[in-house]
């Protein structure tokens, strides 16, 4: 069974999709971090996973700067989950590929558990060098 989204909080996405991605090119993500602040958790709100899938979904419709990219998707949903209560670490690693290029990924962790990942077992190769809120403690 499809569930949707009430307006209010279709509204809350649209807003977040259209704020965040423009702003990851111009604010340091340690400061758009510290703007979401926990607070109150709405009384009501749907399902994590319905809430991702109306992300993706204006992600993978917007041209750039929205363009779906991980941290752009992490950065969203983390602003929506801390909004709703839901207590999720927003985390940036990088890693060095085989022909000695980087790569970086940007994932939610809740419960030391990937969360909302496509692919679960990506992060694990990553090395963190950012987690917010910055008083996760990040493994060497």
């Amino acid at each position: 069974m499809r569930v949707s989204l009430s307006w209010p909080w279709r509204l809350l996405v649209c807003l977040l999709v259209w704020t965040v991605p423009p702003l990851l090119h111009v604010v340091a993500i340690d400061r758009l971090a510290s703007m979401v602040r926990s607070g109150r958790a709405a009384r009501t709100h749907p399902p994590d996973t319905v809430l991702a899938d109306a992300v993706d979904w204006w992600l993978n419709r917007l041209p750039w700067p929205w363009r779906t990219t991980c941290l752009k998707r992490a950065a969203i949903m983390y602003a929506l989950l801390r909004r709703t209560g839901v207590d999720v670490e927003l985390r940036v690693g990088v890693k060095r590929q085989p022909d000695r290029s980087f790569a970086a990924h940007a994932w939610l962790m809740r419960d030391g558990q990937a969360y909302l990942e496509h692919q679960a077992s990506t992060y694990k190769s990553f090395q963190v060098i950012a987690a917010f809120p910055e008083s996760v403690s990040t493994p060497s």
